[in-house]
């Protein structure tokens, strides 16, 4: 069940808000978390029900263990605490490593030692890099007597939590649970709900109306052409940069506006990470919660910066190349995770020096290092990357046929006139699509902002109202969001 689906916003989402609500006005406490965990999985189960035993088996496993960390001192000791905290975190990671990385390992064997292990082509279970990671973040908090956890119902509210159980934000225990406990949060809150609806509305006309349509291009140019000129091959990897962007903020703003709903605040995930001035101010705005994940679970337990200037560097490129990993079982996305570890050491060895450059030139670098960068995400196999970037950098430059008379001489430089953007199957309308992206990610304020200075008004309300229906009338095909992949 998707977010930017009839029978979501029509059907579930109501249906789950009322009851809830209604069972907490009956001051059935129990019986609203109880209903919300039940929606919730049941919203998980929609994709496809053999995913429900993984995520219950985990749910159970980690609830056990946590609750065993967090009480460690009262109760009979089997085995040290960092002993069991390391029993959990390996259940965790052999679950995520057999679903998600079992196939991409047995073809490196086989590669490598010219083998022949039939591969397992195990269906990837649907968010489990994200409650895998989520419930670690719990273990290790439960370990450091940060989390005290009560019953089993609470922890599968905390889980299963449907706004943001398939794609994040990564939450912590700390900052869901007692927002559940506060009775004022158990009654309808009418701000929160026109709020939720804004940002919501927001969000769905970022995906279906923004990200859908940069989709096109970006898929005609990795996956359909076989070749790209210059123009092709910057059209395509930008087309990327924007859709991957309205696609992720779009589902977060979802996540977001849905949970205000139910009166709970999930943590901010992007604050505009194409305006960033360098590759770490990249990171502290784009997938916050990850990278606060990597910075408090890899980055510090690894040493930080802790521990001299040679291991700073390599804990910061071994936490982004685990991100890197993470993301995907490919070694694309390993040399994707492998260049953001190398940019934040140069990064680091250029603030050592103590030099800057001028605010232009440094957005400028940035932004087009992630654009390239992207590139790799994005890309199924090294051929497609490398035929975008040999189109980026070497491509032949072709301009409309249309101004052939007036800048034939061009062509003794090497300038063709044709089909400009044929490959990627361009409209008139596509450099004006991505004049549209970069003002939107650069000029406007973010989300985040908007709902902090948002006052409900008869603006306010139409802009939703105008947003939503635009984007309900453009739901006219089965689009799922990038980061389900992860």
């Amino acid at each position: 069940m998707l977010f930017n689906s009839y029978e979501f916003i029509f059907l579930f989402l109501p249906i789950t808000f009322f009851i809830y609500f209604y069972l907490n006005q009956k001051r059935l406490t129990d019986a609203s978390k109880g209903f919300l965990a039940f929606a919730s999985l049941f919203f998980y189960s929609w994709w496809n029900i053999a995913y429900l035993p993984l995520i219950l088996i985990s749910m159970l496993f980690n609830y056990v263990v946590g609750k065993q960390l967090s009480g460690y001192e009262q109760r009979k000791k089997c085995c040290s605490k960092k002993a069991l905290l390391g029993i959990g975190i390996v259940f965790n990671l052999s679950m995520l490593g057999y679903f998600k990385y079992s196939d991409f390992f047995i073809a490196n064997f086989n590669t490598v030692f010219s083998a022949d292990v039939s591969l397992l082509h195990l269906a990837l279970p649907l968010a489990i890099s994200f409650y895998t990671f989520q419930q670690i973040a719990y273990l290790v908090d439960s370990y450091r007597r940060e989390t005290k956890e009560y019953d089993f119902l609470n922890y599968a509210v905390f889980v299963t939590f449907f706004p943001q159980l398939i794609a994040g934000p990564i939450v912590h225990h700390t900052e869901m649970m007692p927002q559940f406990a506060r009775v004022r949060n158990k009654v309808k809150d009418y701000h929160n709900i026109a709020l939720g609806l804004f940002i919501f509305s927001i969000g769905l006309f970022k995906k279906v109306v923004i990200a859908d349509t940069f989709a096109v291009w970006a898929t005609n140019g990795f996956d359909v052409a076989e070749k790209l000129n210059m123009l092709e091959a910057w059209v395509t990897s930008l087309s990327y940069t924007f859709q991957l962007y309205f696609d992720f903020s779009g589902y977060t703003d979802m996540a977001i506006g849905i949970a205000l709903l139910f009166n709970i605040r999930l943590p901010i995930n992007f604050n505009s990470p194409y305006k960033a001035l360098s590759i770490q101010d990249f990171w502290r705005r784009w997938h916050m919660t990850l990278s606060r994940f990597l910075k408090d679970y890899v980055y510090i337990p690894l040493g930080g910066n802790r521990k001299g200037e040679t291991r700073t560097y390599f804990n910061l490129f071994a936490t982004f190349l685990i991100g890197g990993i993470w993301h995907g079982a490919g070694w694309t996305f390993v040399f994707w995770g492998a260049l953001h570890g190398v940019a934040l050491m140069m990064h680091r060895a250029w603030q050592k020096l103590g030099l800057k450059m001028p605010v232009l030139l440094a957005w400028f670098i940035t932004f087009n290092f992630v654009n390239m960068t992207w590139v790799f995400f994005r890309a199924k196999e090294w051929d497609d990357a490398l035929k975008v970037l040999d189109g980026m950098f070497f491509g032949t430059i072709m301009l409309p046929a249309a101004l052939t008379d007036k800048l034939a001489f061009l062509e003794r430089y090497g300038v063709k006139f044709g089909g400009f953007l044929n490959a990627v199957q361009a409209t008139p309308y596509t450099p004006i699509w991505l004049g549209f992206g970069f003002v939107l990610t650069l000029l406007f304020r973010n989300s985040v902002q908007q709902i902090n200075s948002l006052r409900i008004s008869a603006i306010s309300v139409c802009f939703s109202a105008l947003l939503f229906v635009t984007a309900v009338l453009s739901m006219n095909k089965f689009s799922e969001f990038l980061y389900f992949n992860f």
